[in-house]
């Protein structure tokens, strides 16, 4: 039987990375579990793949909605990145990540997948904490006018 291709090994991926705020400056971080796919203990924005016939809007609200529990009051679209990565069985990997600033109510927010993160924090990005996934200092200083 064939094995199903997968996205960002075996074809360029696209996924919904979500920076979610407070409206007042903190940023909603989650800390990757030992169960997560990869960067384990480090912190983390969000995201989710984009699936075939889905709207970004969809997805984004999805995936916040499935890591989170919140529901997106606002967004604003940040940008694109290419990420270029190595995969845990040291494949080579190829995303496209657009990126999206989005509002939540920080009392709403919860560790809704508690099998991918053992912790939620907010933080402003003069105090973020360590150690950080390996894309974010490069997405946080790309979009910092932004933010």
């Amino acid at each position: 039987m064939p094995q199903t291709p997968k996205k960002g090994l075996d074809f360029t991926g696209v996924t919904v990375v979500f920076f979610c705020h407070d409206g007042n400056g903190n940023f909603l971080l989650a800390k990757r579990s030992q169960n997560a796919r990869d960067e384990q203990g480090r912190w983390d924005t969000g995201g989710g793949g984009l699936e075939f016939g889905d709207s970004l809007e969809e997805t984004l609200r999805r995936e916040i909605g499935e890591e989170y529990g919140a529901e997106v009051l606002d967004f604003e679209f940040l940008g694109f990145r290419e990420v270029h990565r190595t995969s845990v069985d040291d494949r080579p990997t190829h995303w496209i990540a657009l990126d999206f600033k989005a509002r939540v109510d920080p009392l709403k927010a919860k560790i809704n997948e508690p099998h991918k993160f053992d912790r939620l924090g907010w933080f402003r990005l003069d105090n973020l904490p360590e150690p950080l996934h390996s894309q974010l200092p490069f997405a946080f200083a790309r979009y910092k006018a932004k933010l």
